[in-house]
């Protein structure tokens, strides 16, 4: 599956086209400052320096990220997954009991969004994207990187915290599916970037990922439910933190605010970052 999805994304990486000349030599305006560059058509497109993706500012970004997953713009899409999620939950059992091990095929998605598999293949999408001339590619793969580790660390937080059992009893990590979330976050970042002539591909492959996790007696349900639903948030937050402009970071820069918290019972502080 991994495979499949690669081949589909590299051939799509070229259909982009060649990089926007650069402009004349003059002083550096602050469009340029802020890592954009505007073509002849008037489109907006990042230039060479990748404007804040870059590996230097990687561990920034993945803050950004993981931070940027739980700000207000994300409240109603959460709120949605976490309905999706319970509502499933009454379909749980009867899933199990029709859908175990009835796909041959499933086994061929267990092993290649197993952990090794998928690091293996975003990594190499990434280097892939370092070595390109395709603004578009690079840019994806950029934050196919920052996606799937930002996604890692939310599905494992969620897998301590909510203790669910596996429905074949291996253990205590089943709620959400990481392959399922990894998934989707992946395919959310490529349809991103690339629109639905690879979005729907890429979330069909996600998908099935899902599916052979309850095929293979993996997950419940819900917890692909909430797979889908947090790697798609994550994909999405991804890109739009990434996507803004040098520029603009600078103008907001980051704001820390404190507030007093009185109620009838509790006294408090409280603080909060704004990047």
């Amino acid at each position: 599956m991994r495979n499949l999805l690669a081949l589909g994304l590299l051939v799509a990486g070229p259909l982009a086209g060649p990089a926007a000349a650069a402009p004349a030599e003059k002083a550096a305006s602050a469009t340029e400052r802020a890592g954009i560059d505007t073509t002849s058509s008037g489109e907006k497109a990042v230039v060479r320096d990748d404007g804040r993706r870059t590996v230097h500012e990687l561990p920034a970004n993945l803050l950004r990220g993981a931070i940027g997953v739980v700000s207000s713009d994300n409240i109603p899409p959460l709120l949605v997954a976490g309905m999706a999620a319970a509502s499933s939950s009454f379909l749980d059992e009867s899933t199990r009991e029709a859908a175990t091990s009835q796909l041959g095929w499933s086994d061929t998605f267990e092993t290649a969004g197993g952990g090794f598999y998928s690091a293996a293949f975003v990594a190499g999408m990434f280097t892939a994207g370092r070595f390109t001339g395709g603004k578009r590619f690079r840019a994806m793969t950029y934050d196919m990187l920052d996606a799937a580790v930002v996604n890692f660390a939310y599905t494992e937080v969620f897998k301590v915290a909510v203790g669910r059992e596996r429905p074949n009893g291996q253990d205590n990590k089943s709620f959400p599916s990481g392959h399922t979330s990894n998934a989707f976050a992946l395919a959310s970042v490529a349809q991103q970037h690339y629109g639905w002539k690879i979005g729907v591909p890429a979330y069909a492959l996600a998908g099935l990922m899902g599916v052979s996790r309850i095929n293979e007696d993996k997950h419940w349900l819900s917890d692909v439910v909430a797979g889908a639903g947090l790697g798609w948030i994550v994909g999405r937050t991804v890109v739009r933190v990434n996507g803004r402009s040098l520029e603009r970071a600078a103008s907001r820069g980051a704001t820390l605010s404190v507030a007093p918290i009185v109620a009838r019972h509790a006294r408090g502080m409280q603080m909060s970052v704004t990047f």
